[in-house]
């Protein structure tokens, strides 16, 4: 065969795998269609990029469309938040350093892979010290305490604004775990940061960093055999089609924190930055009071469809408070680090969480 009918070849070949890979990969394509804005926003003086990584049926993801169209009405039509959830721009490091270069304007990025950027934000994944709604509803009321974690990517040129949740961590997993012995024999997908790799670490559970997009793939092939992750995102984004069970744990609570490109922001004139984080505010503490209830609706929901939900023993929880203090002494240095911007100055910012929070090892 000579080497014109050989490329004739290759070009029909070609052809012919886009015709049929096409069709199935825009299929998979997500679709905003639901949550399309009932405005035309071809009229915004200003427009931002907003992304996240998971799904809208999460009140805490929701919060972006939220955000949207409060802002949109606020502001007179003056601002657009174009919203983009479903990973639609990548895993979220892959997003952070589109935002800190510009390329983004906004991320509701989730508290495990904030600390890339600003590891102060690692404080609310510290075992159990933010566990439950309660605490985390404490925390966002102690003034200070709370402005100053939100500070934490201020020196990377990124505001943070506020925070919605997605519940708390605990274990979902294609096999039964009851106990911390069973937990050792399983293949954990973790978060992409530094947090969450010493803590798993310190509880000797095997590990796999791994970006969010990537999870779907890696557990119907068995690279992994579990997720750390909360029960409303497991059911939601199906995970629970290939992990049937789901052990609590719930040593952390998973938040969405709302960051933005400070250079972007201070485009705005006054005027409409305070009515941009006003809006911020006013909706993330509206689907914080929301997020609790869906949690429960979501655990009922699993259970319907079968998932079978286990408690580790008193003894077994003690184990993993006290080893994952160990992650609390090793990353005390990052999260107390001060940066230039900060205007509380604490000599101890972790100990003065954990003792307002009521923290014991």
């Amino acid at each position: 065969m000579n080497v014109k009918r050989m490329s004739i070849l290759a070009v029909f070949c070609i052809g012919i795998l886009g015709l049929l890979v096409g069709p199935a990969l825009a299929r998979k394509a997500p679709s905003l269609a639901k949550w399309k804005a009932s405005f035309d926003p071809s009229g915004a003086k200003y427009r931002c990029i907003v992304s996240n990584v998971s799904h809208p049926v999460i009140k805490g993801v929701y919060a972006g469309f939220a955000i949207r169209d409060e802002l949109w009405k606020r502001s007179k039509g003056q601002i657009y938040l174009d919203y983009k959830p479903f990973s639609m721009l990548g895993g979220e490091v892959e997003v952070l350093n589109q935002l800190q270069m510009g390329a983004i304007q906004g991320m509701g990025v989730s508290s495990v892979a904030a600390t890339n950027l600003g590891p102060r934000f690692g404080l609310i994944n510290l075992p159990f010290l933010v566990n439950s709604f309660e605490k985390l509803d404490k925390f966002v009321a102690s003034g200070k305490l709370f402005d100053h974690f939100m500070m934490a990517m201020d020196h990377q040129g990124i505001m943070g604004l506020d925070i919605t949740g997605y519940g708390n961590y605990g274990w979902a997993t294609t096999k039964p775990v009851h106990s911390i012995a069973d937990a050792k024999k399983i293949k954990f997908r973790i978060a992409e940061a530094a947090v969450n790799r010493l803590n798993y670490k310190n509880w000797g559970l095997n590990a796999v960093v791994m970006p969010w997009p990537d999870v779907p793939v890696a557990l119907k092939q068995g690279v992994i055999e579990g997720l750390d992750h909360t029960p409303m995102v497991c059911n939601i984004t199906k995970k629970f089609e290939v992990c049937k069970y789901y052990t609590y744990v719930n040593y952390a609570q998973g938040l969405f924190i709302w960051i933005f490109n400070k250079a972007w922001f201070n485009t705005l004139p006054p005027d409409l930055q305070k009515t941009f984080k006003e809006v911020v505010h006013d909706v993330c503490a509206k689907i914080r009071k929301q997020t609790k209830q869906q949690e429960l609706d979501q655990i009922a929901d699993a259970q319907k469809k079968g998932i079978k939900f286990f408690k580790l023993s008193k003894k077994d929880l003690d184990t993993l408070r006290r080893e994952g203090d160990k992650t609390h002494k090793a990353f005390a240095a990052e999260i107390n680090k001060l940066y230039p911007g900060d205007t509380y100055r604490p000599k101890n910012y972790l100990k003065e969480v954990e003792d307002y929070m009521g923290y014991k090892p």
